[in-house]
C-alpha cells in the first residue's frame, strides 16, 4: 500500500515509521524546521528517557499529491480545514486519526464522503530536539487498541485492507461501527478535562477543588447526553451513570495520579489550547443539534 502520513509531530512521526518498516510505500509530509530535520537524519525514535535512538528512513515531503492510496491525518482538531483544503483535489481514501466531533459530514463535504474514514491514534509523547520519545504503552492501554471507523459503521474492504496493513506494521488497532460516537464521547470527557486543568493551574490543583471538580464533572456529563445511545468505550457510561459522590472522589485521585501529571494535561501552548476550542465548539453545536 502507497501512504501519505501527513503531520510529522509524535504520532505521525511513529506511525510512519512503523508502517515503513512493516513493508509500505510510506511518505511522510513534513513542513519548516521538522521537514529538514528529517531530511537531515530520518525520523528518529526513543521510548520515554531511554538514550537508545532508533533511525528510521522514512521518505519525506512538503506538499501533497496524488498516487497514494491512502492518506493519514494527524494534526490538531483547528487544523482539519487547512488539511482538507489541500487534499481537495488529490486522489485516495483519508483517514483522520485525530481529536474530532464534529462527525463525518463536515470532511465528506469537501473530500467526498466515500473517501473519508476517522480514528484515533493512542500515542503519547514529545519531540526533544529531532528525537521523538513517545511513551510507554502502559498495561491498561495495551487492552485498548486504536479504533477506526467507516462513515456508516460497515465492515468493507477497504477498512478490512487498513486495518490489515496497521496490523501488519505491528500497531494495534481494530474496525470500530461506531466511530463518530467514540470520538465524541472522547472529547466529551476531555474538553471539559482540559479546560478545567488549565483554569486551576494543573492537575493536581484541579484535584485539591471539589467544587470545580464537581462542575467539570457536570460538563461531561451533558456533552454526553449527546451521543446516540451507549457511550464508546463502554466505560464512560460510569460518568452518566454513577453519583456525583462517587465519581468526584474518584477523579480527584485519578487527577493526582502519575497518569494525569505526565500525560500532557497541563500542555497550555497556542497549539493544545486552539485544538480544545475547536472541540469545545463541536461539542456545543452538538448540544445544539444533538442529531
Amino acid at each position: 500500500m502507497k501512504i501519505l502520513v501527513y503531520g510529522a509531530g509524535v504520532l505521525g512521526s511513529v506511525h510512519a515509521a512503523r508502517l515503513h518498516e512493516g513493508g509500505h510505500d510510506v511518505s511522510l509530509l513534513a513542513r519548516g524546521e521538522r521537514l529538514a530535520a528529517l531530511r537531515r537524519h530520518g525520523v528518529r525514535l526513543a521510548e520515554g528517557d531511554s538514550p537508545a535512538v532508533h533511525t528510521v528512513p522514512v521518505p519525506v515531503v512538503e506538499h501533497p499529491a496524488d498516487g497514494y492510496d491512502l492518506t493519514v491525518v494527524f494534526v490538531r482538531t483547528h487544523q482539519v480545514d487547512a488539511v482538507l483544503e489541500s487534499l481537495a483535489d488529490v486522489g485516495g481514501d483519508v483517514l483522520f486519526l485525530l481529536n474530532w466531533a464534529g462527525g463525518f459530514a463536515p470532511l465528506g463535504a469537501v473530500l467526498g464522503l466515500e473517501r473519508v474514514l476517522l480514528g484515533f491514534g493512542v500515542v503519547g509523547g514529545t519531540i526533544d530536539g529531532d528525537v521523538v520519545r513517545y511513551r510507554r504503552v502502559s498495561r491498561l492501554a495495551r487492552l485498548l487498541p486504536m479504533p477506526i471507523g467507516e462513515p456508516d459503521g460497515r465492515a468493507t474492504p477497504r477498512l478490512d485492507r487498513i486495518v490489515g496493513a496497521f496490523r501488519a506494521a505491528g500497531l494495534h488497532v481494530k474496525a470500530e461501527p461506531r466511530m463518530d460516537a467514540w470520538l465524541t464521547t472522547h472529547a466529551a470527557f476531555e474538553v471539559p478535562l482540559g479546560q478545567a486543568v488549565h483554569a486551576a493551574g494543573g492537575p493536581v490543583a484541579l484535584a485539591d477543588d471539589p467544587a470545580a471538580v464537581r462542575e467539570m464533572l457536570r460538563a461531561m456529563r451533558a456533552h454526553l447526553a449527546t451521543v446516540p445511545g451507549p457511550t464508546v468505550p463502554g466505560a464512560f457510561a460510569a460518568l452518566r451513570t454513577l453519583p456525583e459522590g462517587l465519581l468526584v472522589p474518584v477523579l480527584r485521585r485519578f487527577l493526582r495520579s502519575p497518569t494525569a501529571v505526565q500525560s500532557g494535561l497541563s500542555d497550555d501552548s497556542p497549539s493544545a489550547v486552539a485544538e480544545l476550542d475547536r472541540l469545545a465548539a463541536q461539542l456545543r453545536s452538538r448540544r445544539r443539534d444533538p442529531r
